[in-house]
């Protein structure tokens, strides 16, 4: 008979397990993709937009039949997700399974934060964890001709641990472009005593260094409490204060709603096995930025893109052996690679094993142009080979 493997949500991580499953199975067995618009943005490409070197349309993935052949593509939105009745209720109705594959991603929540969201709606504030805030923000440094630019990690964990320092340094760049730059101060400002905590001291003191490079201040250990944007102020948990002209903020993340609720995960987060990425349910997986993955120093594995696409070969692999074919051993190496973007078309890269006992091993490799290429040429591939 038959078997019917669904995954949910089409990122990097569903896009990818959904093709290695097709790989994997034989084609009597049916594989549902669902996603409420199968039109999504390159996340990594976001600053890109933010600095103008791209635009919101040169980055969008809207992946075609013919890019997943034998994948039914199906266009709903995601309400529950029931494991002990194996079936996921949908806008379109219920659906039954017999492997689910949960890669549904973190939902922003500036709400979370008093006054951020109505900062952002004033444009008094802006984030760019999106198209139209990328490209908003951008608009913002053009304007900015004196003052100071604030760089904000609102609230633990987000998407792509690198990118508020990478928004810093990119910010920097445009501003030295529109001759602005002596005129503006650059602070970067984190609820982290450093940078990119999960890679370690070393990794996070060289970043500190790279900021101090470019004249951008580095300020640690600061939770938001809340925005006072008619002020322009920021207001800590410690009862500190600061002021700014023009705030880039990353705004709080949290798991979509379909995923918060018993049976899944206490926290939102779904956790999963480090090595095989299966959940507390027999026949459940899950990949990507919806998962809490636990590395052997106690931190989460941090939300990126890279470990969700390394993730899929896994997870396909599990679930084939788990409908009773052969298939290699699942096992996730949690090697990963990461590029910082300084300006000038330059990039340094970080990579390493994050998966390393007792902490993971990981390198920050010396800027260079070749490094901004390789992000430019791994862009490239992924539109088209998502968009053909």
């Amino acid at each position: 008979m038959s078997k019917t493997v669904v995954v949910l949500g089409a990122g990097v991580g569903g896009l990818s397990v959904a093709s290695r499953l097709r790989e994997q199975l034989p084609e009597k067995d049916r594989i549902l993709l669902l996603d409420r618009s199968f039109d999504a943005t390159l996340g990594l490409s976001l600053l890109w937009v933010m600095r103008g070197w791209r635009t919101p349309e040169n980055v969008r993935v809207r992946p075609t039949p013919a890019a997943l052949p034998g994948v039914e593509m199906v266009t709903t939105t995601v309400e529950a997700i029931e494991p002990q009745q194996r079936r996921v209720l949908t806008e379109a109705g219920e659906i039954r399974y017999d492997a689910l594959v949960i890669a549904l991603g973190a939902d922003l929540a500036p709400r979370s934060v008093p006054g951020l969201a109505e900062a952002i709606e004033a444009g008094q504030a802006e984030e760019f964890y999106t198209t139209h805030g990328a490209r908003s923000l951008h608009q913002g440094l053009l304007d900015l001709r004196q003052g100071r630019l604030a760089v904000l990690i609102a609230g633990l964990p987000f998407k792509c641990p690198a990118a508020p320092f990478e928004a810093a340094l990119l910010a920097a760049d445009l501003l030295r472009e529109t001759g602005a730059r002596e005129h503006v101060r650059v602070d970067t400002l984190t609820p982290d005593p450093l940078p990119m905590p999960v890679a370690g001291p070393v990794v996070g003191q060289a970043l500190v260094g790279m900021l101090s490079r470019y004249d951008i201040g580095f300020l640690p250990q600061r939770g938001l409490e809340r925005v006072e944007g008619e002020n322009r102020r920021l207001v800590f948990t410690d009862g500190s204060q600061e002021d700014y002209d023009l705030l880039a903020v990353v705004p709080p993340h949290r798991p979509p709603a379909a995923v918060v609720g018993p049976g899944l995960g206490t926290s939102g987060w779904i956790p999963v096995d480090a090595r095989t990425l299966t959940t507390d349910h027999e026949g459940v997986w899950a990949i990507g930025d919806v998962t809490l993955l636990t590395l052997p120093n106690g931190k989460p594995l941090p939300k990126a893109a890279v470990f969700a696409e390394g993730e899929a070969d896994v997870v396909a692999f599990g679930v084939a052996r788990h409908l009773g074919y052969e298939a290699p051993t699942p096992w996730f190496t949690g090697f990963g690679s990461c590029y910082i973007e300084l300006g000038d078309h330059v990039a340094a890269k970080g990579e390493g094993n994050f998966l390393e006992a007792p902490s993971p091993m990981v390198t920050l490799l010396e800027p260079s142009a070749r490094f901004h290429q390789e992000k430019a040429d791994q862009e490239t591939d992924w539109i088209k080979r998502w968009n053909a």
